[in-house]
């Protein structure tokens, strides 16, 4: 009779057998996530866009945009157009694209305080602030209580011309206006003159 030999079983413990599968699992969504990276060309070489700014527009940004320039070239005078591209531009900071179709409205219409202001600020954030002050200077004669066009102007004396003493006036104009203008950060302006 042979002699069956006995073979030694051995059995996983259940801390072994936890930690495989939570390897297993890690492993696996790492694996799904690099796949769908690499499937969806996030992995993918990007080139720069030389036109684009800091901020990333959206898609629906985007195609809103390539309408609105078509648009004007079929109308060229169409003011809504010009603006609604103005104010697209602005909120996805394309500073040059913005000042060139306020400007190009404001040819059109030269007597709407609000894009005067709009205009500056695209000024300001271009590095420009003697345009900037002047355009808020524009929304102001146009309107003597436009009180966004004061703030702003203050804030561009003060902070990018250095001149505290002229952004001190300008703010009192504005107090005198409406005390209680807030700023974005939600403090009146005289809280705000004060705290300066």
């Amino acid at each position: 009779m042979k002699k069956v030999k006995e073979v030694e079983v051995k059995y996983v413990t259940l801390n072994t057998a936890l930690i495989i599968g939570l390897v297993a699992l890690i492993v696996g969504f790492i694996l799904g996530n690099v796949y769908s990276l690499y499937k969806s060309g996030s992995m993918g070489i990007k080139q720069i866009n030389p036109s684009s700014s800091s901020q990333a527009i959206s898609m629906d940004q985007s195609g809103r945009m390539l309408a609105l320039e078509r648009e004007i070239e079929n109308n060229p005078n169409s003011l809504a157009t010009w603006l609604e591209l103005g104010n697209l531009y602005f909120d996805t900071d394309k500073f040059q694209d913005a000042i060139q179709a306020y400007s190009k409205y404001l040819s059109l219409n030269p007597n709407n305080p609000d894009v005067w202001t709009d205009l500056g600020v695209m000024y300001r954030r271009s590095k420009n602030p003697a345009e900037a002050v002047s355009s808020f200077d524009k929304a102001i004669e146009l309107n003597p209580q436009h009180e966004q066009a004061y703030f702003n102007k203050g804030i561009v004396q003060f902070y990018d011309l250095g001149n505290r003493d002229a952004a001190m006036l300008t703010w009192q104009e504005l107090i005198q206006i409406n005390p209680n203008f807030r700023t974005t950060s939600g403090q009146t302006i005289k809280e705000f003159v004060e705290k300066l």
